[in-house]
């Protein structure tokens, strides 16, 4: 797996061994990145990498100009190379990581503070009916301007999540990605709250 643009192009990043996580595929990241810089993003962006895995998306975005990356992740292994990665690429000054459950980390990181969020979680979440109330938490914490981006199977529909507006929806093969954005009333309250 490689970094595919900017100053750390072609650039390897470690995964754990074993099919705990799925990284995003070079091909569907180079896809990504060219539809967030026609968006203008992620330049000077505040990035906020949820079920971040080995950190692809968040370096990604870093590597392309990304102001800073806040990584939340969960499991051991994946957070062994998420630290090895973040110390290959001497990115500490540019990023934090939250070793905890995505739910929790939600609830302690300051609202309206992201300007582009990268939601990966395991495809058979996206399914389930807890989601939607995780996809509001996330609204919380976005710029009223924020671009969210959920990575999910193809074979499922982008799903309608309450708080944000899916405003476009791509298909990879196996993988779909989902474009978000904060509602105009949302946004309202995300400022009335800082």
């Amino acid at each position: 797996m490689r970094i595919t643009g900017g100053q750390f192009r072609s650039r390897l990043l470690v995964a754990p061994r074993g099919d705990a996580t799925r990284p995003t595929s070079d091909r569907v990241r180079e896809s990504l990145f060219s539809i967030l810089e026609a968006r203008g993003f992620p330049r000077d962006a505040r990035v906020l990498d949820l079920f971040a895995g080995t950190g692809s998306l968040g370096f990604e975005a870093l590597s392309r100009g990304a102001d800073h990356v806040t990584f939340v992740e969960e499991r051991r292994d994946t957070l062994r190379a998420l630290e090895e990665n973040r110390s290959a690429l001497k990115t500490a000054d540019r990023t934090a990581v939250f070793a905890e459950k995505v739910e929790r980390a939600l609830t302690r990181l300051p609202a309206a503070s992201f300007d582009l969020v990268f939601l990966d979680p395991p495809y058979k979440l996206v399914t389930e009916a807890p989601f939607a109330a995780l996809f509001a938490s996330v609204a919380r914490v976005c710029a009223p301007n924020a671009c969210v981006v959920l990575e999910h199977a193809s074979r499922d529909e982008a799903p309608a999540l309450g708080p944000c507006v899916c405003e476009e929806a791509r298909r990879y093969g196996d993988t779909a990605l989902a474009f978000y954005a904060p509602t105009p009333a949302d946004a309202e309250e995300i400022l009335e709250e800082t």
